[in-house]
């Protein structure tokens, strides 16, 4: 399959111009807020419908402050120590999740504070609101053209051949592919793979599992292990970022060291949760 030639401005008036990237993010945080005024009605909710509001504003800068800093921190930091002034320099791209992830952490401490709720019990809450915004934003990915997986060969009827004049850092920075080359071997759509993972499976994994009182923290839990063991096999497939590339072994990637630690606090955490259920 070739990969289809998508514009990612969606329209431009003038020097403005609207971005499918951002609009990913915009569809994230509607569903969050649905959902969440949804799940706010249910009688064991840690919090009143008209409070997700503030609970969103909250969530909306830990993620977008968190991401940004989170990913020149972890990606680019030879970029950051050389122009610090990058740091906004959000134009030219680049956020990270665990960034983000850590951003919300600290917001939801302090939105729990303001409104009086435990901070498990808050992030249990949103724990199944988050995945719709995650596999919009790796749709966001697809249609940016980023952050591709490896060769897949031909065995993968799915797999996508990318127009190198269109995308060269894929072909020639990740690939090795000499100057000229037409199209990049068959590769695998990582972000679709993360999409249908990070987003559909682990909102559906939580939404079903948080249906009825659960004990506190392990909707919390379920949500570390969920993305950590998802993220970390995508990784395999995934190409890393061309300025950090293999960090041991020849296939260990920031993204897998980043998540490890997700997927063993999230496993400590729930049986943490059940056996203090159960004494």
């Amino acid at each position: 399959m070739l990969y289809p030639d998508i514009d990612p401005v969606i329209f431009a008036l003038g020097p403005l111009k609207v971005h499918w990237y951002g609009v990913t993010y915009l569809i994230g945080f509607a569903a969050f807020w649905w959902l969440g005024r949804l799940r706010a009605r249910r009688p064991d909710a840690p919090l009143q419908p008209q409070q997700v509001d503030d609970l969103l504003f909250y969530g909306a800068l830990g993620v977008v402050v968190g991401g940004r800093v989170g990913y020149m921190l972890f990606y680019n930091l030879d970029g950051l120590l050389a122009a610090p002034l990058s740091l906004f320099a959000v134009w030219d791209g680049g956020m990270s999740f665990h960034g983000g992830f850590l951003g919300v952490l600290v917001a939801m401490g302090l939105c729990a504070r303001k409104l009086g709720a435990g901070f498990w019990r808050v992030t249990d809450f949103i724990a199944p609101l988050v995945p719709i915004g995650l596999g919009s934003v790796r749709i966001g990915n697809f249609i940016n053209g980023e952050l591709w997986g490896g060769p897949a060969g031909t065995a993968v009827p799915w797999a996508m051949q990318v127009k190198c004049d269109q995308f060269a850092a894929t072909c020639f920075d990740k690939l090795g592919l000499p100057p000229g080359t037409a199209l990049s071997p068959p590769l695998h759509p990582s972000q679709l793979y993360e999409a249908m993972l990070e987003g559909l499976v682990l909102f559906l994994m939580l939404w079903f599992y948080s249906a009825k009182p659960r004990p506190t923290m392990t909707v919390s839990a379920l949500f570390l292990i969920g993305y950590g063991v998802f993220r970390f096999l995508v990784e395999f497939v995934r190409m890393p970022d061309v300025q950090l590339g293999y960090l041991a072994f020849g296939w260990v990637t920031m993204g897998q060291l980043l998540t490890l630690p997700m997927i063993l606090v999230g496993v400590a955490l729930f049986v943490y949760a059940l056996n203090r259920k159960h004494t």
